[in-house]
C-alpha cells in the first residue's frame, strides 16, 4: 500500500506543480496524434498504480542484492519521470525534456529486468508504462520539432 501511495502521490504532486504549464501547452503546435487533454490523467494514475503494486511485489521478495537493485531503480525512474514533467510542461525545454524522456525509458526498461529477476508479475506489471512513455517519447518528439 505505501508503494502505490508513493507512485501516486508523485503523480499528483507534478500534476499540481506542472498545472499553469498544462494550460500554457494548450496552445503550442503539437502532433495530431495527441490525445484529448482527460486521457492523461487517466492513463498515468493507472500507470503509476501499476508502479506501485509492482514495487510492491518486489518490496515484499526476499532480500537480495536483486531486490535492493530493483528499488533503487524503481525510485531513480520515478524521480525522472517526476523531473520530466517539469521540463516538459513548465519549462517547455522540449528537446531536453526528449532527451530526459529517453534516460526515462531506459531506467524503466532496465527497472523491468530487475524486477523480472525478483517477481515476473511486478515485471509484466511495467510494460503498459514502458508502451506509454515510448508514446510520449514520440509525441516530445514532435513538439519539439514543431516547436524549435
Amino acid at each position: 500500500m505505501g508503494f502505490l501511495a508513493i507512485t501516486e502521490a508523485v503523480g499528483g504532486l507534478a500534476g499540481f506543480l506542472t498545472r499553469k504549464g498544462v494550460k500554457a501547452f494548450k496552445s503550442v503546435p503539437k502532433s495530431s496524434l495527441t490525445p484529448p487533454d482527460t486521457v492523461f490523467p487517466i492513463v498515468w494514475s493507472a500507470l503509476f498504480a501499476l508502479m506501485g503494486i509492482g514495487a510492491a511485489r518486489v518490496y515484499q521478495a526476499p532480500p537480495s542484492t536483486e531486490r535492493t537493485r530493483s528499488l533503487i531503480l524503481f525510485f531513480l525512474q520515478l524521480a525522472v519521470n517526476f523531473g520530466w514533467s517539469l521540463l516538459f510542461f513548465n519549462l517547455q525545454a522540449f528537446g531536453f525534456a526528449f532527451l530526459w524522456l529517453i534516460l526515462l525509458w531506459i531506467l524503466i526498461l532496465l527497472m523491468i529486468l530487475s524486477f523480472r529477476k525478483v517477481d515476473k508479475a511486478a515485471a509484466w506489471l511495467q510494460i503498459p508504462y514502458l508502451l506509454w512513455v515510448g508514446f510520449a517519447g514520440y509525441l516530445n518528439c514532435i513538439t519539439w520539432l514543431l516547436n524549435r
